[in-house]
């Protein structure tokens, strides 16, 4: 499959482009510049992790994702609410590094790994043997303690080796080998990831707003990832960020695709799409500076339930919690402000928050 980059509508393009570019441009000064910047970003984590399940047919509710990436979920994770956090995490990580590293070789090699470890290796430093070296008396305990610590990593390394063995045994696929009954065998996916990076190379001196909408749509063309499609919408997000256009925030491209019709997000004509992808982009924007606002105006609300209290009262702490979770629990109130259950109750009654989830038990706490 190969792209034309040359034979694009231009004209056709320039008007949808320059809008999704403006808003763009102007959410992220809001977010920058706003008290409320860092609760909204970590807000759209949590939004776009539930849409981007939503636009690839999955259903994940957000009070289940906010309590499973507290490690706080009532009930055990289903394979959905797992990818849920699996593109949180993801969203996080991309942010975590320099605006060009989701990008770069290095970049799409981890986030294709996925996983949580910065390059998916397994290192036990502590099993390799140590030089002798020369101790005091004061250094003998202390000697004595990490022999013991390097002992036990050592049979920790051997555990972790034998049952990688097993696994393989079992399994019966060789290492370095995908099982044919969860990876189809003609699914290339280095091929594909080679000829969308051939489109990334390619559309280098377009707009950025154009070049994100063209390299989504080559990853969902290309179907590049067999089960992590939700990672070209996040790779697209990243080239407005690497482009400088978005410094603040990681554009929640999911949530704006979710007020797209899906009869054009998948259409046959390809300039179709690509209008669809823009309108995405400015619908997400638009959708972020309601919410903005809406944080705003819920803020002013709780500081006036501040008037004439302590100074060591726990309400500012919960108030900053609030605005940064979509949920609060129990639990996570009894944890960050470091609160017994029954003051966890009081300070909630104070604020006056809503309870939202109808329910006796596991019950979680927000703003509407």
């Amino acid at each position: 499959m190969r792209f034309e980059l040359g034979k694009l509508p231009f004209q056709d393009l320039m008007a949808p482009v320059a809008e999704a570019t403006a808003a763009v441009t102007r959410l992220d000064e809001r977010v920058l510049r706003s008290r409320e910047g860092q609760g909204w970003l970590s807000r759209s984590h949590f939004s776009d992790a539930c849409a981007s399940l939503w636009v690839d047919g999955e259903l994940v509710h957000l009070e289940d994702l906010v309590l499973h990436d507290a490690d706080m979920g009532a009930r055990r994770p289903t394979h959905e609410l797992t990818i849920a956090r699996d593109i949180l995490r993801t969203r996080r990580r991309i942010l975590s590094h320099p605006a060009d590293w989701a990008l770069s070789n290095d970049g799409l090699k981890r986030l294709r790994r996925g996983g949580d470890e910065p390059d998916g290796s397994l290192e036990i430093k502590s099993a390799l043997p140590r030089p002798s070296v020369d101790l005091s008396d004061d250094e003998e305990n202390e000697d004595a303690f990490s022999a013991e610590l390097a002992a036990i990593d050592t049979v920790l390394a051997r555990s972790e080796a034998l049952l990688s063995e097993a696994r393989h045994v079992v399994s019966g696929t060789p290492e370095g080998e995908r099982d044919a009954l969860i990876y189809e065998p003609d699914w290339d996916e280095d091929e594909r990831l080679g000829e969308w990076r051939q489109v990334l190379r390619q559309s280098e001196t377009l707009p950025p707003v154009l070049r994100a909408a063209i390299l989504l749509d080559a990853w969902n063309l290309l179907q590049v990832l067999q089960h992590a499609p939700w990672l070209g919408r996040l790779l697209a997000a990243a080239v407005l960020r690497e482009s400088g256009l978005t410094s603040a925030f990681l554009l929640p491209l999911s949530t704006g695709l979710k007020q797209v019709p899906r009869q054009e997000r998948s259409h046959r004509d390809g300039n179709v799409r690509l209008v669809a992808l823009l309108n995405a982009m400015r619908q997400a924007v638009e959708l972020g500076l309601k919410e903005h606002d809406r944080l705003l105006l819920a803020r002013r609300q709780m500081e006036h339930r501040l008037i004439g209290r302590r100074s060591s009262s726990k309400l500012p702490q919960l108030i900053e919690l609030v605005l940064e979770k979509p949920f609060v629990s129990m639990a996570m109130i009894v944890e960050t402000l470091s609160v017994t259950p029954q003051g966890a109750l009081k300070i909630v009654g104070e604020l006056n928050l809503r309870e939202l989830t109808g329910r006796g038990r596991f019950r979680a706490w927000g703003i509407l």
